[in-house]
């Protein structure tokens, strides 16, 4: 006589720890996503600050501190993307002259990782937005003939 069959139950918790690996994929994964999605985002809050910061300092009115006008446009900026302005950092720009061409570099640190109710967690990356005007040839206020040849 022979013994109905009986299923091999060897290995059948063997399989638990594909779950267990494809969830830790998944949520690496979607880290890395939104780490990528906040470098772009700091990104486009860069170079909007970068536009406002070098349209600002070649549109100053004469003998105004043209840098510091820039500087707050740049933070208004960096703050209307819903960022914090003094995180931000803009690079020594040279005194205006005619058809000079101005390059504001405006910086942003990103950090790591960003966790929601954890916080930011990481050294991350440091964002460049740059953008650049020439002074108006016709300026007035400026020393120097009006001429960008």
């Amino acid at each position: 006589m022979t013994l109905p069959h009986r299923p091999d139950e060897a290995g059948q918790i063997g399989g638990i720890e594909a779950v267990i690996f494809g969830l830790l994929i998944f949520v690496v994964g979607t880290l890395i996503v939104a780490n990528a999605w906040g470098v772009i985002d700091a990104k486009l809050a860069t170079s909007a600050a970068a536009r406002e910061a070098a349209r600002t300092y070649v549109e100053a009115p004469a003998g105004s501190d043209a840098f510091a006008l820039a500087d707050a446009a740049a933070r208004d900026a960096i703050a209307g993307q819903g960022r914090d302005p003094l995180k931000m950092s803009l690079a020594p720009l040279p005194a205006p002259a005619r058809c000079q061409r101005i390059l504001a570099d405006v910086t942003y640190p990103v950090p790591l990782i960003s966790l929601p109710w954890v916080g930011h967690a990481g050294t991350g990356f440091t964002v460049h937005g740059r953008h650049s005007e020439v002074v108006d040839p016709y300026r007035s206020g400026l020393p120097g003939e009006a001429s960008c040849a």
